[in-house]
């Protein structure tokens, strides 16, 4: 979430972590992504109240991959987000390989999903106009020698 702060510098957006909420007003739910980015004000559920920890507009979700709820992630809170009006990227980061997966909505309604896998890639968010180096994103994070280099193929 720093490196997409950096990148989000001088542009409408901010980014939010986790202690952001994001309300499903269609199916009367509310979720908690691991991060998010809303370009112009935030738009607050009524029920937060002065709380003011729920939203309504995120442009970009995001998260992060574990072994317990990536399979949530990538069906049933996928399909929750896709019914958010604003919502025009979900961005998932995998854990034990340097790996980010990107959906993008285009204005037809159809989404376009793209991979960036290694080390020496570089994520593209084309919903706010910015990248990410992967080596920035897993800073700090150290693979066996053969993750670091790619990650697995979907289907293999």
């Amino acid at each position: 979430l720093g490196e997409l702060r950096s990148a989000l510098k001088g542009k409408p957006c901010r980014v939010y972590g986790a202690d952001l909420k994001v309300a499903i007003a269609s199916k009367r739910r509310i979720t908690y992504p691991d991060g998010s980015i809303i370009c112009g004000p935030p738009e607050f559920h009524p029920a937060a109240g002065a709380m003011r920890d729920v939203v309504t507009n995120p442009r970009v979700l995001i998260e992060v991959l574990s072994p317990s709820t990536e399979q949530y992630d990538r069906t049933g809170k996928f399909d929750l987000y896709r019914e958010i009006e604003s919502f025009e990227e979900y961005v998932l980061v995998a854990q034990p390989f340097p790996r980010v997966e990107t959906y993008r909505r285009f204005p037809d309604g159809s989404w376009h999903f793209e991979a960036f896998a290694g080390i020496e890639a570089v994520a593209r968010l084309g919903a706010v106009q910015v990248t990410v180096p992967l080596r920035e994103i897993y800073a700090g994070v150290e693979f066996p020698p053969s993750a670091s280099a790619s990650a697995p193929v979907e289907g293999s």
